[in-house]
């Protein structure tokens, strides 16, 4: 960090823009490759030349235009319909479709989207004091954030340990007469499966119950893949009962952060997520979604994407994909002491580890090491820690080069053998309570793996995620938010 960035943000006298730039990118040298096919997390790169200036100046031409007023801005009321009309088409809505109504909204992320889909579903039963939604096990952490925000409970219906799916049957015993919404996704993040779509909007139905289908992962990619062959099963509103899908186009749209739309099969189901304020003396308050102001840029940038790649572009893309996966797959397979958790079904890779000697925390090391940069999820109820791997376009020029990598990385983690915490910090991490985290402790055990400090978080993780895998999930919450918080200090 230079030393006026280590002054702070506001210089006394103002500094020369190109300063201001390189500034900028000298930070950015500290930051995982966003472009390249070595990221298998948090980005979406398409490998597709020239996309990234067209995104960047369809931005610029909107980034002042403010949404909080669409009578002011048509512009932007124009894109936005257009993103919504395409994203329906594609999930089965629209004219000629059995949900010729659908209507939708943009938001700001696919955890927006859902925040949504609760909001809606709880505000349309207002005799309830006490809501609740059913959601697998595997269903993205975002529901549980609504659940919190929204003071909605969460009944969690458990994943078999083999499919990783919910049963049908638990889903419907969940069901209550309190019950808003039932979830199921398309696929989910963890593990990239796609749950049993019509068969929980069945019951769903049947419970007089919404049913919403999180494809913020997946919903620009599953119908492609089902165009070039792939046996996708029903998850979009061909299937009766799903009343609102969430698709996130910067996920496999490739539109730059942060673009979602959140899909009501009619206009009734998407009324309660709006919020209306007249009772003050400023202007009335309309708004869709939960920000007011917001910017036209992401929209705009979205809006180029999908115009210049059109459909013969994402169904390359696609193919360029599913390609990917199969050869990211057959590289685990070919890895003695790997499994893959599930047959990829989708755009994950997700694997294991079965042998005592490879600890997979310390290959995630190994391959970050080697430039490959891979997302390690700990263990859960009956399911083991796993690898999980985002595959985008701009992977498939890499494949051939991952094989050799992970063996080379695999051999490398045996050979450092397992992380090997003391007993007694095992001890402590497994019979914590969130309570007993006192800051002294948590500043104690930060010190102790090298976090804080403003020395930023360590090049190797393993021994932070094996402390965090023997913990119980309310410590390792804790655990992580007293974490990231000594990582976020005000730079003076």
């Amino acid at each position: 960090m230079t030393d006026t960035a280590g002054a702070g943000a506001l210089p006394a006298e103002g500094m020369p823009a190109p300063r201001v730039l390189d500034e900028i990118r000298a930070l950015r040298a500290g930051d995982r490759p966003t472009h390249g096919g070595r990221l298998f997390a948090y980005v979406y790169d398409p490998g597709v030349a020239g996309l990234d200036e067209l995104a960047q100046a369809a931005y610029a031409e909107s980034a002042h235009v403010n949404g909080l007023d669409p009578t002011a801005f048509p512009s932007l009321l124009a894109m936005e319909n257009a993103l919504v009309a395409a994203a329906a088409r594609l999930l089965g809505g629209g004219p000629g479709t059995d949900a010729p109504d659908v209507v939708g909204s943009v938001t700001g992320g696919g955890t927006e989207s859902l925040l949504l889909a609760v909001k809606a579903a709880r505000d349309a039963r207002p005799d309830l004091a006490e809501p609740r939604m059913v959601v697998p096990a595997s269903a993205h952490a975002a529901f549980a954030k609504a659940a919190h925000y929204l003071r909605v409970a969460l009944d969690r219906v458990p994943v078999d340990p083999v499919t990783l799916r919910p049963d049908v049957a638990a889903v419907a015993a969940a069901i209550r007469p309190e019950t808003v919404l039932v979830v199921a996704s398309a696929p989910s993040y963890a593990h990239g499966v796609v749950d049993p779509v019509a068969e929980i909007a069945a019951v769903a139905a049947k419970a007089g119950v919404r049913c919403h289908v999180d494809a913020c992962f997946g919903g620009w990619a599953l119908p492609w893949l089902r165009r070039l062959g792939a046996p996708v099963p029903p998850f979009d509103f061909a299937v009766p009962g799903v009343t609102s899908i969430s698709v996130d186009l910067h996920k496999y749209a490739y539109a730059p952060k942060g673009v979602s739309v959140l899909l009501h099969r009619d206009a009734a189901l998407r009324s309660p997520q709006y919020f209306a304020y007249a009772d003050w003396p400023g202007y009335t308050m309309v708004n869709p979604v939960i920000a007011s102001t917001r910017s036209g840029g992401p929209i705009a940038a979205a809006y180029a994407t999908l115009r210049h790649l059109g459909e013969d572009g994402y169904l390359r893309l696609a193919a360029s994909t599913r390609d990917a996966v199969a050869g990211l797959a057959d590289a685990v397979r070919a890895v003695d002491g790997l499994r893959l958790m599930a047959e990829p079904e989708s755009t994950v890779v997700c694997f294991t580890a079965e042998d005592p000697t490879l600890d997979l925390f310390l290959l995630v090391d190994e391959l970050t090491a080697r430039g490959w940069h891979t997302q390690p999820q700990l263990r859960y109820a009956d399911l083991p820690a796993s690898v999980h791997l985002t595959v985008t376009a701009a992977v498939a020029p890499r494949v051939a080069e991952f094989g050799p990598a992970l063996a080379d990385a695999v051999a490398a983690a045996r050979a450092a053998g397992p992380v090997a915490l003391p007993p007694d910090l095992l001890a402590l991490a497994g019979g914590l309570t969130p309570e007993a985290l006192t800051p002294e402790l948590v500043a104690g055990l930060a010190e102790g793996l090298g976090l804080g400090g403003g020395a930023g978080a360590p090049d190797r993780m393993a021994v932070v995620n094996t402390l965090l895998d023997a913990a119980p999930a309310p410590v390792r919450e804790r655990l992580l938010a007293e974490f990231v918080g000594l990582l976020q200090r005000p730079a003076w």
